[in-house]
């Protein structure tokens, strides 16, 4: 056992975890760990560019496998890169440990070079963090570390001093692994039996699905049926719960579209399923009941007739029985119509002639890609416009993945969350779909992704301009500023890198480029050339209605083209029972 040191043992625990990697940047205080990692079989170290982009890559893994996901940070710089990948895990659920290297052990407090305290530092990202400051402290502390991530579904942060992990060890390494999976929480009969009573009594009811109905499809579309009951979703919970489904009636949120704003100020009772939707202004604020595993959410964001402390499936399948059915499908019908009818009105603009105009509409390229990519491709998303893009023209079928930094917003996220994507699986198609602004902050994650020859597609969509803030400006009665830059041939600098790259300047040429691109068998980058001034405010917009970007651009501004959504919305109506 003397033999063994702090470090080793580290990494025999992970791999009894189930972890198969770390993602990282090499270096002085980690040195112990990268050591003991190149030692041992079934796992491997990923060199990324920026420890930011290691914590990325791990909550994208994360998400996708749902299993345990690892990235590390060197003392000082390197534990501060991991911050803002770890708030965008922190805040999507994402299991993973950080482990965040310290400086010498004797030194902790005396100012010494690269000091930070990261056992402070981490604690507003994290559900767990603490330092091990002995190594008889291992691997126990380890051990809570990767069960708190794992049972809440979280970020644990474990602060390690170099020397320290460099030392003999002085417990044994543990021979069972943690407890990986997780149960589902069952509603108290009480509030089961409550919530039957809300729904019965409800003439008219509208559901709002979020992340939280994953794996939860049937029994919504059961009780969508129930009740006549039309359904809307966030952003998070569009690849959950909007395929297959004639109950469709859009998005709401700043990106919202369709009749899912008014449908659910209209109703005489709103069920928040598996949200923590966050924009209040966008919830009646009145007639809500709220069900979520996690009680803690429960009436976060609205005042609720009833709260269910339950998961999504778990709770309709034990009130399901309970439920009369509803005859009236007037509510549900005029909802479905005005969904159609409110997307006709606005696609025309966004569709008409794109296929020749110059430079090329975003819109057009989108719609492309969802038509050309696998049935089961991961989409990983920049924040900014291309989150538009996402929301109105990747079409979901339950096997397709969309990830992003949709509740921390942070941008650059889309390329490292490729990467990790990729990695998790390297057969599937995972396509990236990255703004410029995003793309340019994190460019060296180009040589990632050459260096380990990821099959990536990355789609760039280069307007010069960081297009969500210049809308932002826009909808404040702002004049924009600062917000373009000199124009930039991603292509260029991809190819220079290694990587086989394509550009694109003719809207002609998007089709051909694009299956290139897919069936290109490594690393690809496609760059866009495309119009900065793609989307523009409607006419109808009033002063009153330009208040805030959060209500205008939900409600309005963003009311633009939206892809496969029109024909599923004009498919839904032809499901309308006729007299």
């Amino acid at each position: 056992m003397g033999n063994r040191t702090v470090a080793q043992q580290l990494v025999d625990e992970l791999r009894l975890a189930g972890v198969s990697r770390i993602y990282g940047v090499v270096g002085d205080s980690l040195n112990p760990i990268v050591d003991a990692v190149r030692r041992a079989k079934g796992i491997e170290w990923v060199h990324v560019h920026n420890e930011e982009s290691a914590a990325f890559a791990a909550a994208s893994e994360a998400q996708l496998t749902g299993r345990l996901a690892v990235c590390a940070g060197s003392s000082g710089p390197g534990n501060t890169h991991l911050i803002q990948g770890l708030y965008d895990a922190h805040r999507s659920g994402a299991p993973v440990l950080a482990l965040a290297s310290h400086i010498p052990s004797r030194q902790i407090g005396t100012g010494y070079f690269q000091e930070t305290h990261p056992e402070r530092l981490f604690t507003e990202c994290s559900d767990f963090c603490e330092l091990v400051a002995t190594p008889d402290q291992m691997p126990r502390l380890l051990r809570i570390a990767i069960q708190r991530a794992v049972g809440h579904s979280d970020v644990s942060v474990l602060v390690l001093p170099g020397d320290l992990a460099a030392a003999p060890t002085t417990n044994a390494t543990g021979t069972h692994p943690p407890v990986l999976a997780v149960g589902r929480v069952t509603p108290d009969d009480a509030q089961v039996q409550a919530l039957a009573d809300r729904l019965n009594s409800a003439r008219t009811v509208m559901l709002f699905a979020g992340a939280g109905v994953r794996g939860a499809h049937a029994e919504v579309m059961q009780l969508a049926e129930r009740l006549k009951a039309p359904i809307g979703h966030t952003l998070r919970g569009k690849e959950w719960i909007q395929y297959d489904n004639p109950y469709d009636i859009g998005m709401s949120g700043l990106l919202g579209y369709g009749s899912c704003y008014d449908t659910m100020h209209d109703a005489d009772l709103v069920v928040l399923l598996g949200t923590d939707f966050p924009y209040d202004e966008f919830l009646p604020q009145k007639r809500t009941v709220q069900i979520d595993h996690d009680a803690g959410r429960l009436g976060r964001r609205t005042a609720l007739e009833l709260g269910v402390h339950g998961d999504v499936r778990q709770t309709l399948r034990a009130v399901l029985p309970l439920l009369q059915d509803q005859q009236d499908r007037g509510f549900l019908d005029t909802s479905l119509r005005r969904h159609a009818q409110s997307l006709e009105r606005v696609v025309s603009a966004y569709t008409h002639d794109v296929e020749r105009r110059t430079p090329i509409h975003p819109e057009f390229p989108a719609a492309i890609l969802d038509e050309l990519a696998d049935d089961d491709a991961v989409f990983t998303v920049d924040t900014g416009m291309c989150n538009v893009w996402a929301a109105r023209y990747i079409t979901p079928n339950g096997k397709r993945r969309i990830l992003g930094s949709f509740l921390h917003g942070t941008m650059a996220n889309a390329l490292p969350h490729a990467i990790g994507a990729q990695l998790a699986d390297r057969d599937r198609q995972v396509i990236s779909l990255s703004g410029d602004g995003g793309l340019a902050m994190l460019l060296g994650e180009l040589l990632t992704v050459k260096r380990h020859d990821l099959p990536v597609k990355t789609v760039v969509f280069n307007n010069s301009s960081l297009g969500m803030v210049k809308l932002e400006m826009l909808v404040d009665g702002l004049p924009e500023h600062e917000t373009d830059h000199e124009p930039v041939d991603f292509a260029a600098i991809a190819a220079a890198a290694g990587i086989h790259a394509i550009r694109i300047e003719r809207p002609d040429a998007v089709r051909e480029g694009l299956k290139e691109a897919l069936a290109f068998p490594g690393p690809c980058l496609v760059e866009l050339v495309t119009d900065p001034n793609a989307l523009a405010i409607p006419p109808r917009i009033t002063p009153q209605q330009v208040k805030g970007f959060a209500l205008a651009a939900g409600r309005t501004v963003l009311a633009g083209g939206v892809g496969q959504m029109l024909d599923v919305a004009r498919a839904n109506l032809r499901s309308i029972p006729r007299p």
